[in-house]
């Protein structure tokens, strides 16, 4: 394989790639040897860093995917919440969704007793507008579900994963812009939280299934909010 036939061989399968393809899996995919597939992903790296490019590669969680430039993300996220319907939700909807997504996973007793009231239906209007999935059972008496934050979540938070959730005072903020809500959202005491770091980046957003965008989940211009 020419060498820049490989490059475009290995651009394309970082792109396409639902989680951060590894160098081992790109080298077989390729037929080629880990020493020269790591040679054109430096080469390409070293490309899309250029300041005219909206998207570069970056090394995560032991292999490499495609993000939006964090300079771009507002524009990003507008672009994907002009292509969906805003999702609204009350208040102890906005609160419920806070306390699952920085304490995830959690079960159903766990966010009664931090928000202090039975939120059972509230929980089941967030599984119904897909901002919150199931994620097994909690291994103790009785076993309660574990929920979790969705991909749906993901997309319309403009977040890459769970890991790059932002302050609390900026989930307010995004809460309002992703989910058409002008009321701030009161999560829980913030001594319940675990600590969150302020001005902490937001990667593009979610990676697409099957379209390969760079972490928005159906736009190859945003592969990231996914």
């Amino acid at each position: 394989m020419e060498r820049a036939e490989l490059k475009a061989a290995i651009e394309a399968i970082i792109y396409a790639a639902d989680e951060p393809a590894t160098l081992d899996s790109i080298a077989r995919a390729c037929h080629v040897e880990k020493a020269e597939a790591r040679a054109v992903i430096d080469e390409l790296i070293a490309a899309t860093a250029a300041s005219d490019r909206g998207v570069e590669i970056r090394k995560v969680a032991g292999g490499y995917r495609l993000y939006t430039k964090p300079q771009h993300h507002e524009a990003v996220r507008r672009f994907i919440k002009s292509l969906q319907p805003p999702v609204r939700l009350t208040m102890p909807a906005l609160e419920t969704l806070a306390v699952i997504a920085y304490k995830q996973p959690i079960t159903l007793p766990e966010i009664n007793e931090i928000r202090g009231v039975n939120c059972a239906g509230v929980v089941q209007t967030l599984l119904e507008k897909r901002l919150v999935t199931t994620a097994g059972r909690k291994q103790v008496i009785g076993r309660p579900i574990l929920y979790r934050t969705s991909r749906e979540f993901l997309l319309r938070f403009g977040l890459s994963d769970v890991g790059d959730l932002p302050s609390l005072k900026e989930f307010e903020q995004l809460a309002r812009e992703a989910l058409g809500t002008e009321e701030g959202v009161a999560p829980v005491e913030p001594e319940d939280l675990p600590e969150q770091p302020e001005n902490s980046e937001i990667p593009a957003s979610a990676p697409a299934e099957n379209s390969a965008a760079p972490p928005l989940e159906e736009d190859s211009a945003a592969r990231d909010s996914s």
